[in-house]
C-alpha cells in the first residue's frame, strides 16, 4: 500500500520519483505511514496529504466501503478503485469525523508540526535563554519561559499523543548531538520526533513544574506525578527524572484506569491455568506469588486477582512501590523509605490491622520474605512478586534470601511466572511460511511443525505499521504439590523441580507461547523474543 501511495503521489502532486523512495527508506527504519513521513520531510503538507477527506470503513470480498465528505465525487472513487483494485462503495460522513478517524488512526503529524513552528516563530528569548550553559539559566526567566503557550502546547501534545495511540511509557532523551522524544508501545518503543537541542531545559522544566518537582535541582534524580483528564479520561503519569551528562532524561509512565483489565478469565490464561490459580487465591492462607521482568504485566495480575476476591466480608491490605492504580473497597499503602515506612515495617503493622488478605508489592530482602511467609502460616492469604526467570527458580530465589525450606514448601500455594507478547492486528494479519526445522527448533514436534499455520501482521494504519497492535500475557502456572514439597525439602535444583513440574502437566511459557503462535494470536518472532533462553 506504501508504494501504492508513493505512486499516486507522484502521479497527482508533483513529487519526483526519487522523494517517496527517500521517505520509503525512513519509514522502514523508524515506522510510521509513508504519508507523514512525507510531512516531516517538507514534500507535502497535511492539507495536500487529507485533501481527499475520506477513510476506508470496511471490506467485503472484492468492496471496499469508504466514508467521503462527498459520496458524488467520482475522481476520487476512480483514484480508490486505481490504488486498492477493489469496487469502491461510498457513504456520506461529516468532514470533523472524518479527520476525527484520521488523526486517531494516522497520527496528529499536523499538531506537532503546528506546535514544533509556532517555537520557531517565537521571538528567540526562549531559544536564547534555553541554549546558554545551564548552570548559568535564571530560574525565574526559564518559569517564565516555560509557562509560554508554544512550549505548553508542544508539551501538552506529547502527552496526549501518547495517551491517543495507547503508549505505555514517554522517553524524553537529550544526547551529545541529538535531543528525541519515544513512546513505548505494546512493549517497543517507537521514535516520535526530535525537537531543536535548544529547548532541552524548557522542555524538561515545563514536564517538572506540572509534577511539582524542584527545577532548580538537576543534579540528583526526581520522582513526582501528573494528573491529566484528556477526552473524559483520567490519566495518572508517573514522572522520572534522571541526570545523565548531556542533560535530564524523563520517563513518564502512563496509567490509564480506563485501560486497566482487571478480570482474570481475558488476560491471557488457559483453561486448567486459569481454574489453579482461581483455586489458589480462594485458599483461606498460604501464599501466591508472581514472577518475571519488569513490564511484564505482574501487577495487572495482582490487581485482577485482588480484584476477585475483593467482596465485602474480608480486608485486603497491600503495599506498594509506588500505589499504581487506586482500588475500591482496598486498602493502599505507598512505601516511602527515606521516613521508614518499608514493605518490611508496613507488612509488621497489617498484622495488628486484622487483615484477611495481604498483597506485597515485591519481595526484595529476607526481612520481608520472613514476614510474608509467617504471614501465610498464620491464616492469612499473601500475593506477592519477585524478579525470576521462571516459576521453579523462585523457589530458590527463596532460599537464598534466608527463608528455610520447610516454611518455603508450607507457605508457598502457587508461583505463576509470566511475560507479555505482541499480539498480531488483525486488521493485516496474512500466512506466514517457517521452515519445518526452524519449528521443530522453535518447540514444535515434527509432526506439529508440518501442520501449524503460522501468521503475521504485514503492517498498516491500524498498527502504525508495525503489523502487531495489543498484547497478551504468557503464564507458567506451577501449584505447589507434594511432589514439589518433597523436591523442595531435599534442596533440589530449580531444574530439577522444573523438569518435575512439567511431568505433572505444567506449560512452560516457551509451551504457552506455542499455544499462542498454533492459535494465530501472535508470531513466531514473537514468541522467540519474549520467551528465549525459557
Amino acid at each position: 500500500m506504501a508504494i501504492k501511495l508513493g505512486q499516486l503521489l507522484i502521479n497527482n502532486k508533483g513529487i519526483t520519483e526519487e522523494q517517496p523512495k527517500k521517505a520509503f527508506e525512513i519509514q522502514k527504519k523508524e515506522g510510521g505511514r509513508l504519508g507523514s513521513v512525507l510531512v516531516k520531510l517538507g514534500v507535502l503538507t497535511e492539507e495536500k496529504l487529507k485533501k481527499y477527506k475520506i477513510f476506508p470503513i470496511t471490506k467485503n470480498g472484492a468492496t471496499l466501503t469508504i466514508a467521503m465528505v462527498d459520496p458524488s465525487d467520482v475522481y476520487v472513487i476512480d483514484d480508490l478503485k486505481f490504488i486498492t483494485g477493489y469496487n469502491v462503495e461510498p457513504i456520506v460522513a461529516s468532514e470533523s469525523a472524518i479527520k476525527s478517524r484520521i488523526e486517531e488512526y494516522y497520527g496528529r503529524t499536523d499538531a506537532l508540526q503546528v506546535a514544533m513552528e509556532d517555537l520557531k516563530k517565537t521571538d528567540g528569548d526562549l531559544l536564547s535563554l534555553v541554549e546558554d550553559e545551564e548552570d548559568k539559566i535564571d530560574l525565574g526567566e526559564l518559569r517564565q519561559a516555560v509557562e509560554e503557550a508554544p512550549i505548553v502546547k508542544l508539551v501538552n501534545l506529547i502527552l496526549s499523543e501518547a495517551i491517543t495511540k495507547g503508549a505505555s511509557d514517554v522517553h524524553i532523551e537529550p544526547y551529545e548531538k541529538s535531543f528525541r522524544v519515544r513512546y513505548r508501545t505494546d512493549g517497543v518503543l517507537y521514535d516520535v520526533m526530535q525537537p531543536p537541542q535548544k529547548l532541552r531545559a524548557a522542555l524538561s522544566s515545563r514536564i517538572k513544574i506540572m509534577a511539582e518537582l524542584d527545577i532548580a535541582e538537576r543534579r540528583l534524580p526526581q520522582d513526582g506525578r501528573i494528573k491529566l483528564r484528556i477526552k473524559d479520561r483520567e490519566v495518572d503519569l508517573r514522572v522520572s527524572t534522571l541526570p545523565t551528562i548531556f542533560g535530564e532524561k524523563i520517563v513518564m509512565r502512563i496509567l490509564d484506569k480506563s485501560s486497566l483489565v482487571l478480570d482474570l478469565t481475558k488476560l491471557g490464561f488457559e483453561p486448567k491455568q486459569l481454574q489453579e490459580v482461581s483455586d489458589a487465591i480462594q485458599s483461606p492462607y498460604g501464599m501466591v506469588l508472581v514472577t518475571g521482568p519488569t513490564g511484564s504485566g505482574k501487577t495487572t495480575t495482582l490487581y485482577s486477582a485482588l480484584s476477585t476476591i475483593n467482596t465485602i466480608d474480608v480486608n485486603i491490605m497491600t503495599v506498594e512501590d509506588p500505589v499504581e492504580y487506586n482500588l475500591l473497597g482496598i486498602n493502599q499503602v505507598h512505601v516511602k523509605e527515606e521516613i521508614g515506612l518499608t514493605f518490611a515495617s508496613a507488612l509488621r503493622s497489617f498484622l495488628r490491622q486484622d487483615p484477611d488478605i495481604i498483597m506485597v508489592g515485591e519481595i526484595r530482602d529476607f526481612e520481608t520474605a520472613e514476614i510474608a511467609v509467617k504471614a501465610a502460616l498464620t491464616g492469612h492469604l499473601v500475593l506477592s512478586t519477585l524478579h525470576t526467570n521462571d516459576a521453579p527458580s523462585t523457589i530458590s530465589r527463596l532460599l537464598n534470601m534466608g527463608i528455610e525450606p520447610f516454611l518455603v514448601s508450607a507457605s508457598v500455594l502457587l508461583i505463576l511466572a509470566q511475560r507479555l507478547c505482541r499480539k498480531i492486528c488483525i486488521q493485516c494479519k496474512e500466512e506466514e511460511k517457517i521452515p519445518i526445522p526452524a519449528l521443530v527448533s522453535l518447540g514444535f514436534t515434527d509432526e506439529e511443525a508440518m501442520t501449524v499455520k503460522c501468521f503475521k501482521g504485514k503492517g498498516c494504519p491500524a498498527c502504525n505499521n508495525t503489523g502487531y497492535k495489543g498484547r497478551i500475557a504468557l503464564y507458567e502456572v506451577m501449584p505447589v504439590k507434594d511432589e514439589i514439597k518433597e523436591l523442595i525439602l531435599e534442596g533440589a535444583s530449580a531444574s530439577e523441580i522444573k523438569k518435575t513440574a512439567v511431568r505433572m502437566g505444567m506449560k512452560t511459557l516457551r509451551m504457552s507461547g506455542l499455544t499462542k503462535l498454533k492459535g494465530g494470536v501472535t508470531s513466531a518472532e514473537e514468541v522467540l523474543r519474549v520467551t528465549f533462553g525459557d
